[in-house]
């Protein structure tokens, strides 16, 4: 197996499979980075001598087809080839010489592994992002659309007061705010260059961190070298959250659906082929696809601490248990945007019941507004409180089913802009613009 740490000795077979593990699988994800991390890498090398400028020349122009074979779907860790670091540079060396062996002076795999992710993270959190706006724009739609749609709200799973679908689909949409906000930090974490940091201890060699900065469209550096290193897992954790965040608030979302769809609520339905049915039991309309959701994102919520243990009592320094995070967070973000692109499609065809409250065993749930009627014409709240009781009790109640809810995020004021103008804002915040500047090196 090429590795890039090779003595004149071979490993043994089990040892050397069980050490390499999935990286070769996994590294694909981190291909198209590790090549843009190598090409300000090599870059900031002829900076300082290391290489000349046609050495330089040589790498960015080879660096820079192997780029167009990753995004071609032509590029591949061979059998053999430890991991994508490896394989990068095997490339550049069959087609360089020994100009390619020059490309690892001033790194460690431990340093350029950890650009590959943040590289590899930050895009990820910006594709997710952009999957989540359109979905919070969706459950606007469907907050403005049924607004006047009332529905029975629900406490300790047990009728309690009107609400209405407007309020209930905005609910959910001020929830993806808030879990922008944690994505934010995220994003502010893995944007830092942990480039230059080698193996943890930095470099005799008069490395320039500022300027692969820079070139790779980072805010900052992590510039205590040792702290850089100790951010390999701390950043996925801290991504780790965001994702549960979301996939809490979908998880949720799933489980409403799931109960609003009982024939004993009947509150909303989907269309037939949304849907699937019993082997036996001809009448059934199941809403699988809400239970997978609601699983998936479970499981997604479980994320952090599956990454926390495996950081438990780690000394600082670089040790091999931080490569099997990328086996939990590398297909957790493919399994985010696979949960948010269900939802979008099926909640798209949602069918709303208008005639909830129609049903007689919502009566009681107007017995609030009888008592705050009460409170109005001068009685004080536990006089009030205690009469409409009485009357539940003795059978005499005849609810008060005129809503007139007014405050700040109530059923007659959603404050849908507010909640609309929040999330732009939180967008706006992110700058994803200026991670951007990573692809001019492909210039």
């Amino acid at each position: 197996m090429t590795k890039l740490w090779q003595k004149d000795y071979e490993v043994e077979t089990l040892i050397e499979r069980f050490t390499v593990g999935k990286d070769r699988e996994l590294d694909e994800y981190l291909a198209e980075f590790d090549v843009l991390g190598s090409l300000a890498h090599s870059r900031m090398l002829e900076s300082i001598g290391l290489l000349n400028k046609t050495e330089l020349s040589d790498l960015q122009k080879e660096l820079k087809n192997i780029y167009q074979k990753i995004k071609a779907g032509e590029f591949e860790i061979q059998e053999g080839v430890e991991d994508v670091h490896s394989q990068v540079e095997l490339l550049l060396t069959e087609k360089l010489g020994e100009t390619g062996k020059k490309i690892h002076a001033g790194r460690s795999r431990n340093d350029q592994v950890m650009v590959d992710l943040k590289l590899y993270l930050r895009h990820a959190i910006h594709k997710l992002v952009s999957e989540i706006e359109p979905f919070f724009e969706l459950l606007m739609m469907l907050s403005e659309t049924h607004k006047n749609v009332l529905m029975a709200g629900y406490t300790h799973t047990q009728i309690a007061m009107p609400s209405s679908f407007g309020l209930w689909f905005g609910a959910y949409a001020e929830s993806l705010a808030d879990d922008l906000l944690l994505f934010q930090t995220a994003y502010r974490v893995v944007n830092q260059n942990p480039l230059g940091s080698a193996a943890g201890y930095g470099s005799s060699f008069p490395l320039n961190r500022q300027m692969t900065t820079d070139l790779l469209g980072f805010e900052s550096l992590n510039y205590n070298s040792v702290y850089a290193q100790m951010g390999r897992g701390k950043s996925e954790k801290i991504v780790a959250y965001a994702l549960a965040g979301v996939a809490s608030t979908l998880g949720k979302m799933a489980a409403d659906v799931c109960f609003f769809m009982s024939q004993n609520l009947n509150f909303l339905t989907f269309p037939d082929e949304l849907t699937t049915g019993s082997s036996i039991m001809p009448h059934k309309k199941n809403p699988d696809v809400f239970e997978l959701l609601r699983a998936r994102c479970n499981r997604l919520q479980a994320l952090p601490n599956e990454i926390s243990l495996i950081l438990t009592n780690l000394i600082s320094g670089y040790h091999r248990d931080l490569q099997l995070i990328k086996e939990n967070i590398l297909p957790a973000l493919d399994e985010l945007s696979d949960c948010l692109s269900i939802a979008k499609f099926t909640l798209a065809q949602v069918q709303v019941n208008p005639n909830i409250l129609e049903d007689e065993k919502y009566r009681y749930l107007f017995s609030v507004e009888s008592v705050n009627k009460e409170v109005l014409n001068g009685v004080s709240f536990r006089e009030a409180y205690r009469k409409i009781g009485k009357q539940i009790a003795d059978g005499t109640f005849e609810p008060e089913t005129n809503i007139q809810h007014t405050h700040e995020g109530s059923i007659g004021n959603l404050e849908n802009a507010q909640i609309t103008a929040r999330f732009r804002q939180i967008i706006t915040e992110f700058q994803f613009e200026k991670a951007d500047k990573i692809y001019k090196l492909l210039n």
